[in-house]
């Protein structure tokens, strides 16, 4: 028989971590399936506009206060 090794969480990519924590987190409050999935696409838009605002505020900076 071969084994296959198990993935450690802590190896895996930072997106991942995050995903099983929120993931464990919203299980625990035992809420409706459709009420989670609507508030995560809240979540979801809200972090779109921020990444957003922040690129274009990296984009607005002269290379000067980038160093």
């Amino acid at each position: 028989m071969t084994k296959t090794k198990t993935p450690v969480l802590s190896e895996a990519p930072l997106e991942v971590q995050l995903a099983v924590e929120l993931i464990l987190l919203l299980e625990q409050q035992d809420l409706p399936p459709n009420t989670v999935l609507a508030a995560l696409e809240i979540v979801q838009r809200d972090f779109k506009k921020k990444a957003q605002s922040d690129f274009h505020t990296r984009l607005s900076k002269t290379p000067a206060e980038t160093d």
